[in-house]
């Protein structure tokens, strides 16, 4: 995708032959660069306009350029646009139908840039929206998570350490951890974007260019905050696609943990969750299964996501500056990594908005496994002024007896708690409810029905 690379008759005889079928292969990108057609012909207006203003290139010939791109813009989306690996690149596809639409004028629109700008800039373009995207798809997975979780702000559940009942949370506060994590990710798309808009364009094949562009032109026509400042870090660099692939595995991680609950809470064993038949499959041989094959697939997802991010790593870390052809396989790793982020987001988006929480399975296990067992504690420090190693002694000390006399913490009698410490009376009782211990926690942040409708409420004008 380079100029001084390539061995193709568009650009004349320094090759006595021409390559090979396996040169050919090796050598083309159009199987897959053709995705960024229509930035690259984004792109090449924005340059004709810019020859033409700084009287570069005549005018009309600019309008010829102009108008035959859109030509084939049109045919592209059409799909009756003839893609050849022969011409290697996307670049090199438009500028010879240019010619065949308008003849010698095509032949100008390569004036004062080199492939090297033109794949940068594209390419830049691209992943400038994929972030947008992201971003777009978050926002609304984020919503769907904001309405389970006002519907269940007071709805007890279990909340987990090493997987064990650790101690009763709400399912609006389990639902707004994620809220956080999305929003997170959110916030890194924003912020690679706002890093990596800077416009290559002009920065030719390395060195700048001697004609007069004005390279302020293309890059606000084209939406960027400034051009790029050095030329050879301009088609050097890689680092927007690799911030990107860099955000994107971090959001494919959270998703990957919030399928991976999601599995577990619809198995037959929890309960917890219902997921709706449009993202579940059933067993070809039991016809009791209800598979939660969407999350499992979310949850795989992952390891493309992250392979794309190591590839792209690996391809670059060895690259001495300027552009060399390794980049080439910049591309089709970062447009794997961004289509199955799409999907996972839209998946997780839809199986957040059509699941159904079971509360009476929630509430049932947020009470068992001794989950109270820390208001206990915090009960005996508070109330008998018991410094908190010892309080911790005696909780252990009663939790052991429920578990001999095979109960929970709020079965045993007031004798049984009296065992532990003589000091401990009835008022004990008030603490050990699953609905009493959540309505407590009422620190910033915490799990009580309050805090989770009023986190709710900041996000909602955050995403308003």
């Amino acid at each position: 995708m380079t100029d001084d690379t390539a061995s193709n008759a568009m650009w004349g005889g320094r090759f006595a032959s021409g390559p090979d079928a396996i040169m050919e292969a090796i050598n083309a990108s159009i199987g897959f660069d053709r995705r960024l057609a229509r930035q690259d012909i984004e792109g090449s207006r924005a340059h004709a306009q810019m020859l033409g203003a700084q009287a570069i290139v005549d005018s009309d010939d600019v309008e010829a350029i102009r108008k035959g791109l859109l030509t084939v813009l049109s045919e592209i989306e059409a799909g009756t646009f003839q893609f050849s690996a022969a011409l290697e690149d996307i670049h090199m596809n438009v500028e010879a139908r240019l010619k065949e639409i308008i003849g010698a004028p095509a032949g100008r629109l390569h004036t004062a840039r080199s492939r090297n700008d033109q794949v940068a800039t594209d390419f830049r373009l691209w992943v400038r929206e994929q972030c947008d995207a992201a971003v777009t798809g978050l926002e609304a997975l984020m919503r769907a998570l904001l309405a389970q979780a006002e519907a269940g702000a007071a709805w007890v559940m279990p909340g987990f350490t090493h997987l064990q009942t650790a101690q009763p949370v709400t399912w609006g506060h389990h639902m707004m951890a994620y809220v956080e994590m999305f929003g997170r990710d959110a916030g890194r798309f924003r912020d690679a974007r706002s890093r990596m808009n800077e416009c290559p364009l002009g920065a030719a094949a390395l060195a700048g260019t001697s004609f007069p562009i004005d390279r302020h032109a293309t890059a606000i026509a084209l939406g960027f905050d400034r051009p790029c400042a050095n030329s050879l870090d301009a088609v050097s660099d890689r680092d927007f696609a690799l911030e990107f692939l860099a955000a994107a595995s971090i959001c494919a991680m959270h998703l990957s943990r919030f399928a991976e609950e999601l599995v577990i809470w619809s198995s037959a064993q929890f309960r917890f969750v219902v997921l709706s038949d449009r993202f579940s499959t059933g067993s070809s041989i039991m016809p009791q299964k209800k598979n939660p094959d969407a999350a499992e697939l979310i949850r795989a997802k992952i390891g493309r996501i992250f392979g794309a991010n190591v590839a792209l790593m690996t391809v670059m870390k060895g690259l001495p500056l300027a552009y060399s052809k390794d980049m080439q396989e910049d591309k089709e790793q970062v447009f794997d990594a961004a289509d199955n982020l799409m999907l996972a987001l839209a998946a997780m988006d839809g199986m957040v908005r059509d699941m159904t929480a079971n509360r009476p399975a929630l509430e049932a296990a947020a009470a068992s496994g001794f989950s109270t067992a820390t208001d206990l504690a915090d009960w005996l420090v508070r109330e008998l002024n018991l410094p908190f190693r010892e309080a911790h002694h005696v909780t252990g000390a009663l939790v052991k007896l429920a578990e001999d006399k095979g109960c929970d913490l709020p079965d045993l009698s007031l004798a049984d708690m009296k065992s532990g410490h003589a000091r401990i009376d009835a008022g004990v009782f008030d603490v050990l409810g699953v609905h009493n211990s959540v309505a407590s926690r009422t620190s910033y942040g915490g799990t009580a029905p309050d805090q989770v409708l009023a986190q709710v409420a900041r996000w909602k004008g955050i995403l308003r």
